[in-house]
């Protein structure tokens, strides 16, 4: 059989192409401007807290993750007022009893002073996070240090990274879907031009989209500058780590899906006895079942289904998802080919592709549903979070593309059989050649030419006939828009892939959240209390510092700043702690001035953990005085 290339031109299938790569480009700025670090692992905690003002300098800084991440000795930087680093430079694991915490040591007589905290890590499930925030010694100040605007994984360079998966996940979807649509409802089509063009390409694609992902991993989840994607030792770093070994491994699957490609478009396709034929399909789909699940499972292994809870069924459950979403989509694109591009397709062909279309939407509806509860978890979460809400959009769009579906099964069930091209066109129009002729060759060419000029012309009355025909018109626009809908919902998905789950968001909301501090005092607990007296010099602020904020003996700080937040002296500083809930109190104290705007008391005694009330007493002159209160949660 011979088979044509494709026309040049418009063409549907230049417009899906074209919507491809639009989506792909309007997916990668929807994400660079949706803030990158939709972080998969979330700061739940630091010690100092954000925003702390703390008596004297604390000998590390810690932090607090809701889930394993990965951390270089750079990792954390603590900046002094003047921008100079004020820590070792050494990160520390200091995780125990499955809490992920890691700490920096800080250089030893530092000054009074806000310092800030900048860090960036990588989350177990391969994207980047970052984040900054503040803390001061002694009293707050000016500083100058300055942070990186740009989070870990934006920019230019966030962009390209989120094109290059896009990219991916459409060449895997060619690539796998494609084959399954040959082996399993069109064994004819592996000889037929434009569905081997499709799969080469998904090939292709998919094998680029993974290189570059490689290259860009170093700048993604480091410095974010576009030249050091080309820094091999950075690569080397790189492919140390587990998404590393999952590119790495992706790459040598597809030096087997290329031999496998080879023999399904090589002896395959020209293979004619039955007997051998279907000894190699089954062989073929053997083997490029396995070498697709493989390739599934380099994202599985790798991201969202690695992480969270039950990773054991959530990765097999993950690979099996997106291969029955690689043949869905895969196959649709296939047939489009067909449609618009091969000579012709058995009514057969697209019946059995309608049946594998079914059974692949079972299993993506089943293996969604538990990846949905595994992902959001909550009815909240699936409202509230952005997860949720893309999530509410990707299965608005399958029920979508489902029910454009259920009309192409409405066509397909209408389809005459098509006329086939075979062989014997050729051989009857060089039947019909002049016979007689001076020249044997002469006549062998002319033979050949007037072949040539009836095939095309047979080949022009069918493909008129074939346009003309009302059912197969109206099966080609309903799976045009079946993939039309597909490019979406793959960038969709792909988007989901990339964004931070509804369940890991609300548990680090409910664990960073005000009560969750509250109830697990993280060191000095300090709060500052402004009052006015209403005499001269009457107006300040008092903060006071409680260490360790706990039952037992606990050291207490006072200090009182003018509204120019200088140290200020008081004739007469009083405290007392009440325990309402308990009708304890009020437990008077004390403090003894240390220097200017600065008293203290040793083993101050909480008898209980609660909500305690916190008065303060200032007087300022003889005859003015005032008392402010604030609550705050002892452990």
């Amino acid at each position: 059989m011979t088979a044509t290339a494709p026309r040049f031109g418009p063409s549907p299938l230049r417009l899906l192409l074209a919507a491809i790569v639009l989506a792909g480009t309007l997916f990668g700025a929807l994400l660079a401007g949706a803030s990158p670090a939709s972080a998969h692992a979330a700061l739940t905690g630091s010690n100092p807290k954000d925003g702390a003002v703390v008596a004297t300098a604390p000998k590390d800084v810690t932090l607090t993750f809701s889930e394993q991440v990965a951390m270089g000795k750079d990792s954390i930087r603590v900046l002094e007022p003047s921008g100079k680093r004020a820590d070792k430079a050494a990160v520390r694991d200091l995780g125990t009893g499955g809490k992920v915490i890691y700490g920096v040591d800080l250089l030893p007589g530092l000054p009074d002073g806000t310092y800030t905290v900048a860090w960036q890590a990588v989350s177990a499930d391969s994207h980047p996070v970052s984040g900054a925030f503040t803390f001061s010694i002694g009293a707050p100040s000016k500083t100058t240090a300055v942070v990186p605007d740009q989070k870990a994984g934006g920019g230019v360079v966030g962009v390209l990274y989120d094109i290059a998966r896009y990219a991916s996940y459409a060449g895997f979807v060619l690539l796998t879907g494609g084959a399954a649509f040959v082996l399993a409802c069109w064994q004819r089509g592996a000889s037929v031009r434009p569905l081997q063009r499709l799969v080469v390409r998904g090939w292709v694609t998919l094998t680029a989209a993974t290189l570059a992902t490689l290259l860009l991993r170093t700048p993604y989840t480091g410095s974010g500058k576009l030249a050091d994607a080309f820094d091999l030792g950075g690569l080397q770093d790189v492919l140390q780590t587990k998404t590393g070994a999952a590119l790495s491994s992706r790459l040598m699957l597809l030096g087997a899906a290329a031999l496998f490609i080879a023999v399904l478009f090589g002896a395959y396709a020209k293979r004619e006895d039955e007997g051998e034929k279907k000894d190699l399909t089954f062989g073929l789909t053997v083997g490029g079942a396995v070498v697709a699940a493989g390739i599934a499972a380099t994202w599985a292994l790798s991201e969202h289904a690695s992480t969270g809870i039950q990773p054991g069924l959530a990765m097999p459950v993950d690979i099996t998802h997106l291969l029955a979403v690689a043949t869905w989509l895969g196959g649709l694109a296939a047939l489009l080919t067909a449609l618009y591009r091969a000579p012709s397709i058995e009514r057969a062909a697209v019946q059995r592709f309608s049946k594998v279309a079914f059974a692949s939407v079972i299993v993506l509806a089943a293996t969604g549903i538990y990846q949905s509860w595994r992902q959001v978890g909550s009815w909240s979460a699936l409202t509230g979070t952005w997860y949720g809400q893309l999530l509410l959009i990707k299965v608005g769009l399958v029920i979508v593309l489902v029910s454009v579906a259920w009309i192409s099964r409405r066509w397909t069930a209408q389809l005459a059989e098509s006329a086939e091209v075979t062989e014997a066109d050729e051989e009857e129009a060089v039947e019909e050649a002049d016979p007689v002729a001076e020249d044997a060759e002469r006549a062998a060419q002319l033979a050949r030419q007037k072949a040539a000029v009836a095939t095309a012309q047979k080949k022009k009355a069918r493909d008129k006939a074939r346009d003309a025909d009302p059912v197969r018109s109206g099966l080609r626009r309903s799976v045009l828009a079946e993939a039309g809908i597909a490019v979406v919902l793959l960038a969709v998905t792909t988007i989901l892939t990339s964004t931070e789950p509804g369940r890991t968001e609300e548990e680090a909301a409910n664990a960073s959240g005000p009560q969750a501090a509250a109830a697990v005092p993280n060191g000095p607990t300090e709060i500052r209390l402004p009052f006015d007296t209403g005499g001269k010099n009457g107006k300040g602020t008092v903060r006071l510092s409680l260490d360790p904020a706990t039952s037992g003996a606990n050291v207490m700080h006072v200090w009182i700043y003018s509204p120019e937040l200088k140290p200020m002296d008081v004739p007469e500083v009083k405290v007392s702690f009440t325990l309402k809930a308990k009708q304890i109190g009020p437990l008077p104290i004390t403090p003894d001035r240390v220097a200017t705007g600065h008293w203290s008391a040793d083993a101050v005694q909480i008898p209980m953990p609660g909500d305690w009330q916190v008065q303060v007493t200032v007087r300022t002159s003889d005859i003015d005085q005032t008392t402010t209160d604030e609550n705050i949660k002892i452990g």
